[in-house]
């Protein structure tokens, strides 16, 4: 009887210890999780949202660029401020192109040289989601055309 209870006590000693060892590969796959949950939100808004320079209407899905994170972001449970120049001061700054991770802010630079004034959301495989003046929300490149000469850093949340 002993020997029985000595055993099951080591038992459950291995499993529960085994099950702390679990612990930070779900919370990696929930971080993952909720990465995927903020692409998404941006995707289903694709053809939804119109865009007007420091307009911040969720009602009417009218919104500038960083008006829109914000509400994609606020969607998912995060905040962040409205302009592109506050969202950039937001999380811990990403220097390259090639260490940006999904749902990770990303900012360019669109009228003045070197200063920030366009913000979007990393969507993985070196594209983006954002909301611009001439098409509204869009998937664009960022190593190719357009985008890929502007691009000034990203943003870890």
């Amino acid at each position: 009887m002993k020997k029985m209870l000595t055993v099951t006590t080591l038992t459950l000693s291995l499993l529960l210890s085994g099950a702390g060892l679990a612990v930070p590969q779900h919370a990696s796959a929930a971080s993952a999780s909720k990465d995927d949950k903020i692409v998404s939100t941006a995707k289903s808004y694709i053809g939804k949202v119109k865009y007007k320079f420091g307009d911040r209407n969720p009602d009417k899905l009218i919104f500038d660029c960083s008006s829109f994170t914000q509400f994609v972001f606020k969607k998912n449970g995060i905040s962040i401020p409205w302009g592109s120049k506050a969202q950039a001061k937001e999380g811990t700054k990403v220097s390259s192109k090639s260490k940006l991770k999904k749902g990770d802010l990303v900012m360019f630079s669109v009228s003045k040289k070197n200063q920030i004034d366009h913000v979007g959301i990393y969507i993985g495989d070196n594209k983006f989601i954002s909301n611009t003046k001439s098409s509204g929300v869009v998937i664009s490149s960022l190593t190719t055309g357009y985008w890929s000469t502007r691009f000034i850093e990203g943003r870890h949340l």
